[in-house]
C-alpha cells in the first residue's frame, strides 16, 4: 500500500476474512485487519459496492496467497468481471498452483526437477503396500506434500516408513492427491521474473533442516540474501531456466521461480513457480527486484503499469 501510495496511486485495501467475507479495511491500521464496512464485486458488471455506494477504481493488485486466491480462483472472477489485475492469468495460476501437472510439463520440456510420485485416496486402501512402492523408486527421506498448497502447508519431511504414512494422512487433510518427492540435498535458490525478465537470483539461508512453514514465517533465524554467491556461469544458467518456466506455464507480469541447487550433481532444479509471491519488502522477490536494480515502489508501480497494459 505505502509502495503504491509514494508512486502516486490512490490506494483501496479490501480485505477478505478466513470465511470469505470482503470488507472495506482501514488502511491506516497495523497490521491490517479484513474489518470494516463489507463490500462486494458485482459479476459481470465488475462493480465494487458498499450498500448502495459504489466505490470506484482502475486495477486490482491480488496480493492472496494459495486457494482461492493464487490458483486461478479470484483470477477468474476479475476475468468474468471485465476488471485489470496484477499477475498470472487463470491459467498459468492454476498450473502452477498444481504441483504434479506444473512438474509434468518441465519434465516435457527437458527442465529438471526432484523425482516424484503421485499419491490419491484409494492407494491407501493398502497404504503399507503404497509405502513400499514410494520408498523402492524414491528412497529415504521424501517430502510428502498436497498437490495444490503453498506456504509449506501440510508439507513434512519423511525419514522412515511410518513418517511417509503420517505425512500422507496429514497431506490429504488438504486435498485428494499427494505428492510424494525425493529429498534433494541443494541450496534453495530463488529468481524473480518481471514481465518475462529474470532477476538477480537469491538464496534461501535457512537454520532448520528445511524451509518450512515456521522457518518461513516464525523463525527469524532463516533468512534471504540478494544476490546468492553464484558464479556467472550459475547465475546466467538459472536466471535462463527462470524465464523458460516462466513462459512455459503462460505466466504474465510476475512469478518467483524456485530451485533447489545440487551442485556436484544435477545442478539445477526447478522446485515450484510462485504466481503471487510474498510481496513484503523483505520477501524474496522485491528484495531480488530491488537487488536487480529497482526499488519496492518502482516495482510496485511498474506491476500496475503492465497490469493495464494487458
Amino acid at each position: 500500500m505505502e509502495a503504491l501510495q509514494a508512486a502516486g496511486h490512490r490506494v483501496i485495501p479490501v480485505g477478505v476474512s478466513k470465511h470469505g467475507a470482503w470488507f472495506l479495511a482501514d488502511g491506516k491500521r497495523r497490521p491490517l485487519y479484513a474489518e470494516g464496512r463489507s463490500v462486494s464485486l458485482q459479476v459481470p458488471e465488475g462493480r465494487l459496492t458498499s450498500g448502495n455506494d459504489e466505490v470506484t477504481f482502475d486495477v486490482v493488485f491480488p496480493v492472496l496467497h494459495g486457494p482461492f486466491g493464487e490458483d486461478g480462483t479470484i483470477q477468474g472472477v476479475l476475468e468474468m468481471a471485465g476488471v485489470p489485475y496484477v499477475g498470472c492469468s487463470v491459467l498459468a495460476s492454476a498450473l502452477a498452483m498444481e504441483k504434479d501437472l506444473a512438474k509434468r510439463m518441465f519434465d516435457a520440456a527437458g527442465l529438471r526437477t526432484a523425482r516424484w510420485m503421485v499419491v490419491r485416496p484409494e492407494d491407501m486402501s493398502d497404504a503399507a503396500g503404497t509405502v513400499d512402492r514410494l520408498l523402492d523408486d524414491l528412497g529415504l527421506p521424501v517430502f510428502v506434500k498436497p498437490a495444490e498448497l503453498g506456504s509449506s502447508v501440510g508439507v513434512s519431511r519423511a525419514t522412515t516408513e511410518a513418517e511417509v504414512k503420517e505425512g500422507l494422512e496429514e497431506a490429504f487433510r488438504y486435498g485428494d492427491k499427494v505428492l510424494v518427492e525425493e529429498a534433494i540435498r541443494g541450496r534453495e535458490i530463488e529468481v524473480a521474473v518481471l514481465d518475462g525478465k529474470a532477476s538477480v537470483p537469491g538464496e534461501v539461508i535457512t537454520r532448520t533442516e528445511w524451509y518450512d512453514y515456521d522457518a518461513k514465517y516464525r523463525d527469524e533465524t532463516s533468512e534471504f540474501v540478494a544476490p546468492a554467491a553464484l558464479n556467472d556461469q550459475q547465475q546466467a544458467r538459472v536466471r535462463s531456466l527462470a524465464e523458460q518456466a516462466f513462459r512455459l506455464l503462460e505466466c504474465r507480469a510476475l512469478a518467483r521461480v524456485d530451485f533447489l541447487f545440487e551442485e556436484g550433481g544435477r545442478g539445477f532444479l526447478i522446485n515450484e513457480v510462485n504466481t503471487m509471491p510474498g510481496f513484503t519488502p523483505i520477501s524474496g522477490y522485491p528484495k531480488m527486484c530491488m537487488a536487480s536494480g529497482m526499488t519496492y515502489s518502482e516495482l510496485c508501480d511498474e506491476l500496475v503499469t503492465i497490469a493495464l497494459r494487458d
